[in-house]
């Protein structure tokens, strides 16, 4: 594939400055990431109301984020080779058009089931936004200065877990559930026209032949194997048939995508990429970060509703310090990385984080607000400084014709890796609280509070110190996550990026 170099409606990749025509691709790109990703985090303050409204349980009820994730997963393979084939424009419109449909539908379910099934179709459109969204602002800005645009980025990556349940509180609190998801109708419109007016026409030269076994592969495989370890907070337990069923089954076709991606031309999801290096220790850190953040990210709000009692709104609020930090520290990460490399930005970041998580290791049922606060503010510093600069570290070497294909890769590794995260830190912390004899009648009696009069007496101050323990354990497994995140850091590039159009890059890099 050869495509001419992007001409952004005047933009000149090769200034450093970012110009307003970049800025304009980027307010679009951001409004359509924002969506998608709030979408994610939205939910997870509706699911009890969802269980009072379709009178179903929790397990039941959280397959409305789910279902959502899957079809993310299951999708996002597709997108290199669709945007190669029909354009980034077009299908970036067709992506939003989808997902403000299956908004429009999910406010209209009128069971459990319909409201899966329409948040699947949500998920379909929103798996191809954020590929295509860093495809399309990397061919804009040009390698030299991609650092300052996937900081943009990165803004509705970091705060859609902050502002997702806020909002959703919000909406729910002042009028009604259905509104979490109509709320997407009149944004949605708004970034269909102004993707229309910006963006530049396409002009795809699709050269490359359709990856069919490849689709039948990687698709399914991923589909089955997040199916399966996203089924094991529900079970209880790895050892399960609902669990390692599908998850076997989708890590056999997993493995087969692989042998026949390496022997095939043009693979759906292109794994000559590894040998970029840089790719490869960008993927490794990105793997490790995305378990222990997106993990732990479910922790913290768990703990203020259940243990301190806490409204889902305030939770909302209490953890919104994280996102100050990260807005703080991102446009600068982003200014360095353009001119020193992600390598050192990366230490830093994740050096804060580590400082920051440390302190939840040792949560108790009184922690102090304001010093959680504290550490919240660091780790959101530190968050600045290191999930745009991984993405950065990994698109800024690729060619013209290898983005579309990076940011697909990217973004499944991300996806992948954050549903094993959240999986993992569940498992952990449901073995935990049930370990502990209190713990359980505790949490429920801050909802309940008929529970405390048929307890002994002490019983609810000794479970919610149990709980609180519970947490904080769950905490070092995030910890030990975040240290081991140094390693591959470590050898993420710490000098400024080469222009990879003109470099010497290897031959087999190059379709």
């Amino acid at each position: 594939m050869n495509h001419p170099p992007d001409t952004q409606a005047g933009s000149d990749p090769s200034t450093d400055k970012l110009d307003a025509a970049v800025f304009k691709v980027a307010g679009v790109v951001v409004l359509g990431a924002i969506m998608s990703i709030l979408d994610i985090t939205v939910v997870t303050v509706a699911i009890p109301t969802f269980q009072l409204e379709f009178e179903t349980s929790y397990a039941i009820a959280a397959w409305t984020m789910t279902g959502y994730t899957l079809a993310l997963a299951t999708v996002i393979p597709l997108t290199g080779w669709a945007a190669d084939r029909f354009g980034t424009k077009r299908l970036y419109m067709m992506a939003l058009t989808f997902f403000v449909l299956g908004s429009v539908l999910c406010s209209f379910a009128w069971n459990i089931e319909s409201l899966i099934a329409f948040r699947v179709i949500q998920g379909i459109g929103g798996g191809m936004l954020m590929p295509l969204g860093m495809t399309i602002m990397t061919h804009a800005a040009g390698p030299q200065r991609v650092g300052r645009v996937m900081a943009v980025l990165g803004v509705p990556m970091l705060l859609g877990p902050i502002g997702g349940p806020i909002l959703g509180g919000w909406l729910i609190d002042a009028f009604s559930w259905h509104w979490i998801f109509l709320i997407n109708l009149p944004i949605g419109v708004i970034a269909l026209a102004l993707a229309f007016i910006v963006f530049p026409s396409d002009k795809p030269e699709p050269s490359e032949s359709f990856d069919f076994l490849g689709m039948l592969l990687a698709s399914p495989g991923l589909a089955l194997f997040l199916f399966g370890v996203s089924s094991i907070p529900e079970q209880g337990t790895i050892a399960s048939a609902r669990v390692l069923a599908p998850a076997a089954v989708g890590l056999v076709l997993m493995v087969a995508f692989v042998f026949h991606a390496l022997r095939t031309e043009h693979p759906l999801i292109d794994l000559h990429l590894f040998r970029n290096r840089s790719l490869t220790f960008a993927v490794l850190t990105m793997v490790l970060f995305a378990i222990a953040f997106f993990g732990a990210g479910l922790l913290l709000p768990s703990y203020l509703q259940q243990v301190r009692g806490e409204s889902a709104l305030a939770a909302g609020l209490l953890i919104a310090p994280q996102g100050l930090g990260a807005m703080l520290t991102m446009p600068i990460a982003g200014r360095f990385v353009d001119k020193i490399g992600p390598g050192k930005i990366v230490l830093v970041g994740i050096t804060l984080i580590t400082i920051g998580t440390s302190f939840f290791t040792q949560l108790q049922a009184d922690t102090s607000y304001i010093a959680m606060c504290g550490a919240l503010f660091v780790m959101g510093l530190g968050m600045g400084c290191t999930m745009m600069p991984i993405m950065t570290a990994a698109i800024q070497t690729l060619t013209h014709q290898q983005v579309a294909r990076g940011s697909t890769l990217m973004n499944i590794i991300n996806q992948t890796a954050g549903s094993i995260g959240t999986a993992t830190m569940s498992v952990v912390l449901t073995n935990l609280l049930k370990d502990q004899q209190f713990a359980g009648p505790a949490i429920a009696s801050n909802s309940n509070p008929a529970i405390a009069g048929q307890l002994p007496p002490g019983a609810i101050e000794a479970g919610l110190k149990q709980a609180a323990e519970a947490f904080s354990h769950t905490y070092i497994v995030a910890l030990v996550l975040i240290v081991l995140t140094l390693v591959p850091a470590f050898f993420l590039p710490r000098t400024k990026p080469k222009n990879p159009e003109v470099a010497d890059a290897p031959a087999a890099l190059v379709h």
